[in-house]
C-alpha cells in the first residue's frame, strides 16, 4: 500500500510539474509579449518626441519669419537712409544705431542675410530681376544686389533681388 501511495504521489507530482512547466512557459510568453509591446511603445514615444520637436521648430521658424518679414521694409528704408548724403552727423549716427539694433535682433532670432554678389545664382535663394553680360564674371554669377534677402536656417524669409551675369 505504501508503494501504491508513493506511486500515486509520483503521478500527482508529475502532473503538477507538467502543469507548472506549462504555466511557466505561458508566463514566459506573456512576459515576452509584454516586453515587445513595451519596446514598441517606447519606440513610438521616441518618434513622437522627435516629430514634435521638429514640428515645434518649424512652427517657431515660421512665426519668427512672419514677424521679421514685417520689419524688413523698415530695415530697407533705414539702410537707404544710411546711404544718403547728410550733413547732420548726429542724425546719421542715430540711423546707424537703429539699424544696428535691428540687425542684432535679427541675429538673436537666427536670421541671416543671403549672400549674393560673386556667388552662383540659386533660384531657392535669389530672385533674378535682370541679366547682363560681364566677361569678368562666370556664367550665372550674381553681379549686383537690388534688395537683400534673409533666411532662418534653411527657410527663406525673403528672396534676394539680384542681377545675374551671363
Amino acid at each position: 500500500m505504501a508503494e501504491e501511495k508513493n506511486e500515486e504521489l509520483k503521478q500527482e507530482n508529475k502532473v503538477e510539474d507538467t502543469n507548472m512547466e506549462s504555466e511557466l512557459l505561458k508566463t514566459k510568453q506573456e512576459l515576452e509579449e509584454t516586453t515587445d509591446r513595451f519596446k514598441r511603445i517606447m519606440a513610438e514615444f521616441e518618434n513622437y518626441k522627435k516629430r514634435s520637436l521638429k514640428e515645434r521648430d518649424i512652427l517657431y521658424n515660421s512665426l519668427v519669419s512672419d514677424i521679421i518679414s514685417s520689419f524688413l521694409p523698415v530695415q530697407d528704408n533705414l539702410e537707404k537712409a544710411l546711404q544718403s548724403n547728410t550733413e547732420d552727423e548726429n542724425f546719421k549716427k542715430g540711423i546707424e544705431l537703429v539699424t544696428k539694433q535691428i540687425n542684432d535682433i535679427f541675429k538673436k532670432f537666427g536670421v541671416e542675410e543671403i549672400e549674393t554678389c560673386g556667388k552662383p545664382f540659386d533660384p531657392e535663394l535669389h530672385e533674378a530681376v535682370s541679366n547682363v553680360q560681364d566677361d569678368t564674371l562666370g556664367e550665372k554669377i550674381v553681379k549686383e544686389e537690388f534688395r537683400k534677402g534673409y533666411k532662418i536656417g534653411t527657410k527663406v524669409i525673403r528672396h534676394a533681388m539680384v542681377v545675374v551675369a551671363n
